[in-house]
Formats: structure tokens, C-alpha cells, sequence
């Protein structure tokens, strides 16, 4: 389904409603879904696709995913999550994953933003340079 410009323009509108400080509010965002829902507007359908677009993004962007080889200590999580909350502010949620195959060190994505600190990625750059 194509959306429309229009329907665009009034899903950036309320997408805009739901912020609240910068941040997005999960309950504000429900509660335009159901009265979009409710009052099914001319191509609602497309404002909902969009909407539902804009909040993926978002999600992703303060989404902080932290990759580990072992499970991290509390003092060091706290302070990974101190870093990352100053270098792009409050909101962020953070998920912990163990890697084994990272050999150690972190490798850190915050939406489209990789950092990669592993002992795996500090091989494979070894390795194309002793090959070239």
C-alpha cells in the first residue's frame, strides 16, 4: 500500500504529539493509535503504516544493544549505560546480550551506530592487514 503525502505529513504530526521532552511517551502513542483507529479518518490506513514506521525508527535509534563475550559486571553495566546516556541522552533502553564468539572485549549498537571493541573484530582487522 502507497501512503499518500498527506497521510505522511499527519502521521509526522502525531508522532510529534507523543514526544514529550524529546522522548518518546509509549502511552501517548497508544492513545493515537485508538483514536485514529476509532474515528478512522480519510486514509487512516496510511497514517497508521506511517505512524507505525516512525515509531520503529525511533525505537531503534534509542534502542542501546551491548554485546559481550561473558556476562558483564554490575559496576561496569552501570557504567557503560552512564557513557552512553551522556553521549546521547535520557531514554535510551539498553539490552545485554552474551556473544561468546567476541573472544572479549564490547561491541555496542545504538540505532545505526556500531562501535566494536572485540578481541574478534581486532583479529580480522589483523589479519586483512597481514594479508594485504
Amino acid at each position: 500500500m502507497k501512503v499518500t503525502k498527506q497521510a505522511r505529513r499527519e502521521a509526522k504530526k502525531l508522532f510529534a504529539l507523543c514526544k514529550v521532552n524529546g522522548v518518546l511517551d509509549e502511552g501517548r502513542a497508544r492513545q493515537v493509535v485508538a483514536e485514529v483507529t476509532a474515528r478512522q479518518p480519510r486514509g487512516y490506513l496510511g497514517i497508521l503504516q506511517h505512524f507505525q514506521r516512525l515509531l520503529r525508527l525511533e525505537i531503534q535509534r534509542r534502542t542501546a544493544r551491548v554485546e559481550s563475550a561473558i556476562p558483564l559486571a554490575a559496576p561496569l553495566r552501570e557504567g557503560v549505560q552512564a557513557g552512553l546516556i551522556r553521549r546521547h541522552g535520557p531514554g535510551l533502553r539498553f539490552e545485554f546480550v552474551e556473544n561468546p564468539a567476541l573472544l572479549g572485549g564490547l561491541r555496542v549498537q545504538v540505532g545505526s551506530e556500531v562501535w566494536d571493541g572485540s578481541v574478534r573484530s581486532r583479529l580480522a582487522e589483523l589479519e586483512e592487514r597481514l594479508a594485504s
